[in-house]
């Protein structure tokens, strides 16, 4: 069965999915994204990278800032999709939209449901310390991410992995697991299964007062603070440059041995960096000041004029 499809979607993430999906030879009728945003120094508009890669491919692409409405629910329905294809939209999709293809709107979604509903299931993950997570294809339902799974696929989470690294892991196996469900649901074989009542948890949004490194943490819990949140928005702490205080995000860490004060820097020498935390310490091993660019720990005990006697805060 051929199936005509309305991909939604904004983000890099997203664009191995809708690769996949016309490298298949499947038919987009048309790509729903984020409107273009206002960003950089001339604060010039950028379409988002689904919307370059749709307009590249010569689908057609339509940005509304919501879908509430009685004439965008009446457009959208004008493609006469079988099926919709939504991978990091952004957009709550109402229940006229999500009933409004034959087979309803299937997403891709970056955790093992239903742990890390909702917006920011890498970076939680991570945060969290898990060791696993993977990409399910779900059906979508008016609740958060509340559906029942139709595909999934698993990955480990290494002990020093980035939500970067975990990022780029997960965006193409998204677009593999999804074909495999497209193809599944062309050949009317693609099964649902409802998610369990047990383990849910919540991945809400990354919020900026949350990216402070807290030094009376123990180490486990500071390194996946780290590394959850690089490379962003970026874990910082304060350092003491002379007489000045500045921010500084650390962008990669590693357990280290040592003990101290919370914050006390017991080693910067070479590329030994350690800071003590509640329990245990951590390496710091890539640190960005404020306007520059990212560097070795060996590059920025090097020239960046540290006062290492005055604990990190």
């Amino acid at each position: 069965m051929s199936l005509r499809i309305v991909f939604m979607g904004t983000p890099e993430f997203s664009v191995p999915t809708l690769m996949d999906i016309v490298g298949q030879g499947w038919d987009v009728v048309a790509c729903y994204s984020q409107p273009p945003r206002k960003a950089g120094r001339g604060m010039e508009l950028h379409k988002t990278a689904v919307h370059e890669a749709a307009e590249s491919l010569g689908i057609p692409v339509y940005t509304p800032t919501s879908l509430k409405s009685a004439e965008e629910q009446e457009f959208f329905r004008s493609h006469q999709a079988d099926v919709a294809v939504v991978v990091a939209y952004g957009l709550i999709l109402p229940k006229a939209i999500l009933e409004a293809p034959e087979y309803g709107c299937l997403n891709g979604h970056a955790s093992l449901l239903p742990r890390w509903r909702g917006a920011a299931p890498i970076n939680r993950a991570i945060m969290a310390g898990d060791t696993e997570t993977g990409v399910q294809v779900m059906k979508m339902e008016a609740g958060l991410d509340t559906g029942p799974v139709c595909m999934s696929e698993s990955i480990a989470i290494t002990p020093d992995m980035t939500t970067g690294e975990l990022h780029d892991r997960l965006s193409p196996l998204c677009g593999d697991v999804m074909v495999r469900a497209l193809s599944a649901l062309s050949r009317g074989g693609l099964t649902e299964t409802v998610q369990s009542e047990e383990g849910v948890t919540y991945a809400s949004k990354i919020d900026k007062a949350e990216t402070r490194i807290d030094w009376r943490k123990p180490a486990a819990e500071v390194h996946n603070h780290i590394r959850g949140l690089s490379p962003f928005p970026g874990a910082w702490t304060e350092m003491t440059f002379g007489t000045k205080k500045e921010r500084v995000k650390v962008l990669r860490s590693s357990a280290a041995e040592g003990s101290g004060t919370s914050g006390t820097i017991l080693k910067a020498e070479g590329d030994e960096f350690i800071v003590a935390c509640a329990e245990g310490a951590v390496k710091l091993a890539l640190l960005q000041r404020a306007g520059k660019k990212s560097m070795s720990a060996e590059e920025f005990l090097r020239g960046g004029h540290l006062d290492t006697a005055v604990p990190l805060v």
